[in-house]
């Protein structure tokens, strides 16, 4: 049985930023850019409550919170903090697969530190991330990443919520299915016509009725139905390629979905300087409201070397892509491959 933890860091981007203005806290504080189109990338618990929300647009924001105060986000700053959080999980593991700056899985099954209890370790990493940082962090202890994921959600902020492998059962009867990874607005419409609203509703449902209505997706759909999460994590070493998506509340139309794009770039291309690795390959993913899925990929013959290289390659991609105007999407995404070490490639390049 695999002990599986899931750990998120608390509004992270803000938190960060109200370590340095404290004053600040009990105000409604977002993080954004100040460009017209700009999205919310964080999100603090006071603006929560005006129901603002990361991704939501700046102004929309404002309608919701007049009053809000924004601060223009420092990814570099945000990077230097999240080296420090994932440097305490490599005391307990080398098992960890980041999921963003501020969310990563981490298989303690066998630990470094030799801990029974993988509630204790999940304990240790918040206490440690805290004393290190000042920040807090929500994490889920379960079986498997799906229910870890899901467990990380129930006790925020600052909370953890353990799922023991004979409790699963219980806890997945009655939750709700938009806690399933995946599944966004439209689709709960669409499971809502099958009259399927929680797990419990779906375990009824036959395994080739899902696919019929969903493929690929409903035989995921018909596992997490049963509590069953097979993904193992992929610890950096063993990632093939690196890539970020998001997805959206509301479907989007191309022209909606730019303001996205630079921060996946960003979390892209900080994953390959951390690894240490070069991609000569680059994917886009767009998922339409009826999820059906747009892909396109390139190969180039010299690794990307900049940034600006990552997002002019996009653009080409997605020009290719010949998309009309009018398609919406509820995700999007970008990914790197066919990977090299940078030290590997800069031998190559003195033969």
């Amino acid at each position: 049985m695999r002990k599986i933890i899931h750990i998120d860091m608390d509004a992270f981007y803000a938190s960060v930023e109200l370590r340095e203005r404290p004053e600040l806290r009990h105000l409604p504080v977002v993080v954004s850019s100040h460009h017209p189109r700009a999205v919310i990338c964080a999100a603090s618990y006071p603006a929560r409550e005006f129901g603002l929300r990361s991704a939501m647009s700046m102004s929309q924001a404002r309608k919701y919170c007049p009053q809000l105060v924004v601060i223009e986000p420092n990814f570099e700053k945000y990077r230097a903090v999240s080296a420090q959080i994932h440097s305490i999980f490599q005391r307990y593991t080398s098992q960890i697969e980041p999921l963003s700056l501020d969310e990563a899985f981490l298989d303690v099954t066998e630990n470094l530190q030799n801990i029974a209890s993988a509630t204790e370790v999940a304990m240790r990493i918040r206490e440690d991330i805290f004393q290190t940082t000042g920040l807090t962090a929500s994490a889920g202890v379960a079986p498997n990443k799906f229910l870890a994921k899901v467990a990380s959600d129930w006790n925020k902020p600052n909370g953890i919520c353990v799922i023991k492998p004979t409790k699963v059962k219980a806890f997945i009867q009655n939750l709700a299915l938009k806690k399933i990874p995946g599944v966004g607005k439209v689709m709960q419409e669409k499971l809502k016509t099958m009259h399927l609203e929680t797990l419990g509703d779906l375990q009824e449902i036959e395994e080739a009725v899902l696919v019929h209505h969903f493929g690929k997706y409903g035989k995921r759909l018909f596992l997490y139905a049963q509590g069953i999460d097979d993904r193992p994590v992929q610890s950096q070493r063993e990632r093939q390629q690196i890539s970020k998506e998001i997805t959206f509340d509301d479907d989007l139309t191309l022209t909606q979905c730019l303001p996205h794009w630079p921060a996946l770039i960003d979390q892209v291309w900080y994953s390959l300087a951390r690894k240490q690795l070069l991609a000569r390959g680059v994917s886009a993913k767009l998922k339409l409201k009826n999820f059906q899925v747009l892909q396109h990929s390139k190969s180039f013959k010299t690794p990307l070397s900049s940034q600006a290289d990552l997002a002019q390659a996009l653009h080409q991609l997605l020009n290719e892509m010949h998309i009309p105007n009018d398609f919406q999407f509820r995700l999007v995404g970008i990914g790197v491959y066919q990977l090299t070490p940078q030290q590997q490639e800069a031998q190559l390049s003195l033969l």
